[in-house]
């Protein structure tokens, strides 16, 4: 996949059917992120599906912001291309000196991991000092925000009064509340808040609040979606496993299936209360149109996913990201060629792995 495009790849469903309106919930996961990517182009072979909204949480939030940018500016070749520009631009960005898995580590998890010495460096450093120690200075270098800078205009995204709804959530430090920015007001800083990492990154400030990365409170916040009167079928596209055979025993184990709990909790405590509505309704308790009904449906490859580790969150080399791309363009035409007829009729999240 060296020159940068998916292999073997599947052809739009061929039936015509009638335009269906979707919402997107993407997930963070730092460069996991370009398996959203994959998910994002095969979605947009399909000309039946026209997007309404989008959520996202840092990585997500990033992709839900080039996709929403090419989209307004440039149609469905607009969004495909504005996503390619950034994940080049960031791979050239993150991209640090392979080292590659040991032939225990391929045995274990049958894929060649590529790790960086550098970061591995760094990640421990990170356990013993803060970015505040580690940077004093004002400013701080984050190949983030050159890619971010170099990929996008946002205040064409915000002038365009047609574009699709954005939200984009990031941590209030201060208040331990959930901050959702919406496309009006949508700028590189909100992005790098929503992605910031807090061991890694010192706070984003923000007209005079501090945010952390909006993982720990929304992770994408489903809530933005359906409190709108929008579309009523939201497509969950899921980086972070949720299940996991295994205890973790070392470290970086620990600190990984940590990171994972961590940051789908949100999610999951969201998904309790849409099944309770949702009962609800069912059992005709509650009143519509005040409450309606949603269709909620995932796209993941969590067998897959579960192979990476936590740094290689932090891996931005080419090949990495055209499998992960490659791994999103797979589990979307699953998706598509086993649920797409249900979307506006009924669900196919199992909504049950959530509670």
């Amino acid at each position: 996949m060296m020159d940068g495009t998916p292999q073997n790849l599947p052809s739009p469903i061929s039936h015509s059917r009638d335009t269906r309106k979707i919402n997107l919930a993407l997930q963070g996961g730092g460069t996991h992120g370009a398996f959203t990517w994959g998910v994002l182009e095969r979605l947009l072979d399909e000309d039946w599906l026209d997007f309404d909204g989008m959520s996202g949480t840092s990585a997500g939030a990033i992709n839900a912001a080039i996709f929403a940018l090419g989209l307004s500016q440039g149609g469905r070749a607009g969004a495909r291309d504005g996503m390619e520009r950034f994940w080049r631009s960031l791979g050239a960005s993150f991209a640090m000196s392979p080292m590659k898995a040991s032939p225990l580590e391929k045995a274990i998890w049958g894929y060649d991991l590529s790790y960086s010495m550098a970061w591995n460096a760094f990640e421990a450093l990170t356990r013993v000092a803060s970015p505040y120690q580690l940077n004093p200075f004002p400013m701080e270098f984050n190949p983030l925000r050159r890619a971010l800078q170099n990929s996008l205009d946002l205040k064409k995204l915000r002038d365009d009064k047609h574009a699709m709804r954005l939200f984009i959530s990031a941590t209030n430090v201060r208040t331990g509340k959930p901050k959702v920015f919406r496309r009006e007001e949508l700028t590189v800083d909100a992005l790098l808040a929503s992605a910031c990492l807090p061991n890694v990154f010192k706070a984003v400030e923000i007209d005079g609040e501090a945010y952390w990365d909006g993982g720990y409170l929304g992770n994408p916040a489903l809530w933005p979606l359906y409190h709108e009167r929008s579309a009523a079928d939201i497509i969950l596209v899921q980086l972070n496993p949720l299940y996991r055979a295994e205890i973790p025993t070392t470290v970086s184990d620990i600190m990984n299936r940590l990171n994972e709990i961590s940051f789908n909790a949100s999610l999951m405590s969201e998904m309790r209360a849409i099944d309770f509505v949702q009962r609800l309704l069912e059992g005709g308790r509650l009143e519509q149109p005040r409450y309606r009904r949603l269709f909620l449906h995932s796209i993941e490859d969590e067998p897959r996913m579960r192979a990476f580790k936590l740094s290689t969150k932090f891996n931005g080399d080419w090949d990495f990201l055209q499998t992960l791309r490659q791994y999103g363009h797979e589990a979307a035409d699953h998706f598509l060629t086993h649920s797409s007829a249900q979307i506006g009729r009924e669900s196919t999240l199992d909504i049950q792995r959530y509670l």
